[in-house]
């Protein structure tokens, strides 16, 4: 299946919006072309998190909305990050083996946090099914940019499903995801020690290659440049789509009113204030082209 990561290796698997209002950040979505997930509440074996989630599926990795529904420290997190700035806040790096990434994490000095089990009701073939998910997650001090850690997918027939997948605007893969640094070679090499990864230069940037998808790194006046702004590091400043026609993920845009701005072959756009963060759109063969010539 598309989505499913290579055995011993990561793949770029989501990115996540904290928005205040669900509602408001789908109805965004879905007035650019997207189809999404329905409302779900998140839990624990323990019991409810707080939080609520919509999602973009698609071919290749997907986009997470979170939002805050109660008063729990999980819930709290978010609107504290919230509070900071305006959008992507979480990156998810599949793997297909959680546990053993948890140790690999802890002997490289990550000192990783216990391996959290979740899971959510989704109807799967008119039955409702736990979606589960088994995190790797670190103290917020070792991964300052974001809510970074690493899921194994155990029921990913859940979440990818046909009817899920089939977006208006022809966006087919969530190809790289960029990262604000004040020093972008430093914090690259932290995140290929996280990742097990080598960093690549790129110009200004400073590029991580997984076995799918990307991670980039720049200063925030470089990604402030491409994207059209970008928050003070450290921070996830967004993330690249890749299209089978960006025409008409364009169209999409210029009706919704959200500008997008020519880059190249490919376009910049800023998100409404409902999502927050900038994404950089083309054909995958225009940003494979970018990313290694950057």
């Amino acid at each position: 299946m598309p989505h499913t990561a290579i055995a011993g290796s990561l793949i770029l698997d989501h990115v996540g919006h904290f928005v205040p209002d669900l509602g408001a950040a789908a109805a965004a979505l879905e007035a650019l072309g997207f189809v999404l997930t329905p409302y779900s509440a998140q839990a624990t074996p323990e019991g409810p998190t707080g939080t609520a989630n919509r999602c973009v599926m698609l071919e290749q990795g997907y986009v997470e909305l979170l939002a805050p529904v109660a008063d729990t420290p999980h819930a709290r997190r978010l609107r504290e990050a919230m509070a900071r700035y305006a959008g992507v806040h979480v990156l998810a790096l599949g793997t297909p083996a959680a546990a053993e990434e948890h140790a690999r994490l802890a002997r490289h000095g990550f000192a990783p946090l216990p391996l959290v089990n979740l899971e959510r009701e989704v109807e799967l073939d008119g039955e409702m099914r736990a979606a589960r998910f088994e995190v790797v997650r670190v103290p917020p001090e070792a991964m300052p940019e974001g809510r970074v850690q690493l899921v194994e997918h155990r029921t990913p027939e859940c979440l990818w499903q046909e009817r899920w997948l089939a977006h208006a605007n022809g966006v087919a893969a969530l190809a790289a995801a960029f990262v604000v640094a004040d020093d972008p070679p430093a914090v690259a090499a932290r995140w290929a020690r996280f990742a097990a990864l080598a960093p690549r230069p790129a110009g200004t940037l400073v590029r991580l290659p997984t076995a799918r998808g990307e991670l980039v790194f720049g200063r925030r006046k470089d990604l402030a440049r491409l994207l059209g702004d970008a928050p003070e590091a450290p921070a996830l400043a967004g993330y690249a789509l890749a299209c089978r026609d960006p025409r008409r993920l364009l169209a999409r845009c210029r009706r919704a009113g959200v500008v997008a701005r020519a880059r190249g072959k490919l376009y910049s756009a800023r998100m409404s204030p409902a999502l927050g963060s900038a994404w950089l759109f083309g054909s995958r063969a225009a940003i494979t082209r970018f990313l290694e010539g950057a």
